[in-house]
Order: C-alpha cells, then structure tokens, then sequence
C-alpha cells in the first residue's frame, strides 16, 4: 500500500469512527489551480464532503473555512468536528482546504478556493442532495475573514474554464465564528494581513480585504459570534462588519459572549459560548435554511 492509500485508509477510519462518512477528497481543479507553483499535494486545493443521512437532509449546505491566521489550517476542531455537528441536524459540510502561507500561497488565491468550492457544491448540488439556493459559507479567525470575503467579493468569472466556473460563486449565507474582518486597523490580526496580502501592501490591497468596507446591498444574510475575552481578534471586527450590514439593510445576528478565548471551535463545555451553535440553528431556520 502506498503512503497516500495508506493516509486515505486512516482518514477513512477515523471519519467513521467519529460518525462522518465522507467521500475521498476532491480536488478543486483536476488540471491543475490557478497560480499554482507545483504538482505537489499542498498546491492543490481540496474539499472534503460531508452529507447527512438522506432521511435527514435539509438541501443546505456550508462551505466551512477552517481557520489557522493564513499561514495553516485548524481542521480538527474548525473543521471535522463542526462537519459532525451539521451532519448531524441534516446539513452538508464542505471542509475546505485552501492554499496559505504555510504553503507558499498569498493572495489571491484563498479567495480563488473559496469561490471554486462555492460554484462547485453548486455545480454538484442535484448530485449531493443540495437544494442550489442554500448554500453558505462559513469560517473561523482567518478563515472567517476568507468566508466574509467570499461573501462581499463574488463577481462572475469572466474567462470560466469550464462548466463549474460558469456557476455563481455568491454564497447564500454567512456563519462567521470569531472572524478577522478589519484589515489596516488597531483592531486588525497583524499575522493574517501579513501572510495574505505582505507587510508591506498598497493601501487599494488593504481596503479591498478590509471587508466591513465591502458590504453592499447584494452582501448575503450574516450569523456572527465573538467572545469578549478575546484579545487575538478583537470583537470590533464583529460589530464593524455587523453595523455596515445594518447600514445595508442586509439581515444579521450577532452574539458577543462575555467569556472564552480565542479560536474555541464549538466550545462544548464552555459555559456561555457554547450556546452559540444552538442560537445558530435557531437563526438558520428562522431564516428558511
């Protein structure tokens, strides 16, 4: 058996040890990611698809964004486990593995991933029991400011290469977990700016990802949580970015608890805070997904 039959196997056997059944991972582009450097496992950008039991399936569907500040990703417990959660109230999860520092990528490529996930689960949506008008983004720190800027940055592809990129990228919704908003400000994660757009970046670069500077009237509905205990990402990303969909007439919640730290996933046991994925099912149904 080869090393990578050999990690698929392991995956395989720990997905459904914790409950998750998931196809092998598929890869976002199968000639090749834009801006790639080589043919190496970290220059091809994947999803992990996770489905709910049919007889449980809603039709929605979360692209989730794991976080890790642009330079890695944190997909235990901001990834498979909030997979398991949504799976487990019927909703398909979409872990998304996107190009970072880490790996040799800045901009623009996250954002490039994240699109091409979205038009993908759209693209394959009669095939995976996904109603197409149902399908959001959802992210963590980092990859909180990536799932923001999915949804504030969705124009039409004008080169499509083939059919998926043909298909809106324009998430449905917006789940943002302690997110990165701000970029250029005293409230801005240092480390994510840098490993995205450089230290040194033209202020155009840094306005384009401040993106509670990005909201219009087109911003899709938004479901956001923070702590305000936290100090690596200061809540004023929240409310900047809730106060400018206030300002757009674009429907939003917001929950701000008073204790717990930074980058929590879905804070079982911590009282407060983990009252957050109840108050986010509650505003999925309220907002008919």
């Amino acid at each position: 058996m080869n090393t990578k039959s050999l990690f698929f196997g392991t995956l395989f056997f720990l997905l459904c040890v914790a409950g998750l059944s998931a196809a092998e991972p598929l890869k976002l582009w199968e000639n090749g990611a834009p801006n790639a450097t080589g043919s190496e496992e970290k220059d091809k950008p994947q999803i992990n698809v996770f489905l709910p039991e049919k007889d449980k399936a809603t039709g929605t569907a979360v692209v989730v964004c794991p976080g890790g500040g642009y330079g890695g990703l944190a997909i235990d417990h901001e990834g498979w486990q909030i997979a398991d959660w949504y799976n487990s109230f019927g909703v398909a999860a979409i872990v998304l593995e996107y190009r970072h520092s880490g790996k040799g990528y800045a901009h623009p490529n996250p954002l490039l991933d994240v699109q091409r996930a979205i038009r993908t689960v759209r693209f394959n949506a009669g095939k995976w029991n996904i109603k197409p008008d149902k399908i959001g983004v959802m992210g963590f720190s980092a990859g909180g400011h990536l799932a923001s800027t999915a949804g504030t940055h969705f124009e039409d592809n004008k080169n499509p290469a083939d059919g998926v990129d043909k298909v809106s990228c324009r998430p449905d919704f917006m789940i943002l977990c302690y997110p990165v908003i701000m970029f250029g400000s005293s409230y801005t994660h240092q480390g994510s700016q840098n490993n995205l757009i450089g230290k040194n970046a033209p202020q155009e670069l840094i306005d384009y990802y401040s993106n509670e500077k990005q909201v219009t009237d087109k911003t899709p509905p938004a479901f956001i949580f923070f702590t305000d205990e936290d100090k690596m990402v200061p809540v004023e990303n929240g409310v900047q970015f809730y106060l400018a969909l206030r300002q757009h007439k674009v429907p939003a919640e917001i929950h701000i608890f008073q204790k717990g730290q930074h980058g929590q996933g879905l804070a079982k046991g911590k009282p407060g805070n983990e009252l957050w994925t109840e108050a986010c099912k509650a505003w999925l149904k309220n907002n008919g997904f």
